[in-house]
């Protein structure tokens, strides 16, 4: 029997499709968020589904070939306003499909397929997807353990965050998409 797992050594494209995500998904992407991130900072499972509902084509997800469950996402809202505030968490109605700045609300990916790079491809496919749409800033809130990794994919770090999301102290961190 074959392990359902993803493995290192055949790569990811191999093994992931990712696309947007499907209506039949929601309930999957809830769960994802609820085993990735602490009840204090996660998403509620009825503000996923408006999310999915208003923004499908800002959804990018990794599906695991084999057993067609989603193995992590990436998710955002687009805008025309240039800095990351608390109510993006919380009020899909802030998206404008036509908007040039993409807020990122989550990179999820299960611990069961993390250490893959995963997360990256996500992102790099997330950021060229945007760049087609003629996107132009790209940001984010993060905590301090994790902007290496955010400057790792090309990021900048803009310092403390009005965002307070969860009760948390974030960083944000934005991406300029080159044209």
């Amino acid at each position: 029997m074959m392990n359902t797992v993803a493995t290192k050594d055949i790569t990811l494209h191999e093994q992931f499709e990712f696309r947007n995500i499907l209506p039949d998904e929601a309930e999957q992407a809830a769960e994802i968020e609820r085993v990735c991130f602490p009840p204090n900072e996660a998403c509620s499972r009825d503000m996923m589904l408006k999310r999915i509902a208003k923004a499908p084509d800002l959804f990018l997800v990794a599906a695991h070939k084999q057993t067609g469950k989603l193995a992590g996402f990436l998710n955002g809202l687009s805008t025309d306003e240039c800095t990351f505030r608390d109510e993006f968490f919380t009020d899909a109605d802030l998206h404008n499909p036509d908007g040039h700045t993409v807020m990122l609300l989550g990179l999820d990916v299960l611990p069961e397929y993390r250490g893959l790079g995963l997360a990256k491809e996500l992102m790099n496919i997330y950021l060229l997807r945007q760049r087609q749409q003629n996107r132009r800033l790209i940001l984010l809130t993060c905590l301090d353990s994790k902007v290496g990794m955010y400057r790792n994919m090309g990021f900048q770090d803009k310092g403390i965050a009005n965002s307070s999301w969860g009760g948390e102290q974030w960083h944000e961190m934005s991406y300029i998409i080159d044209r």
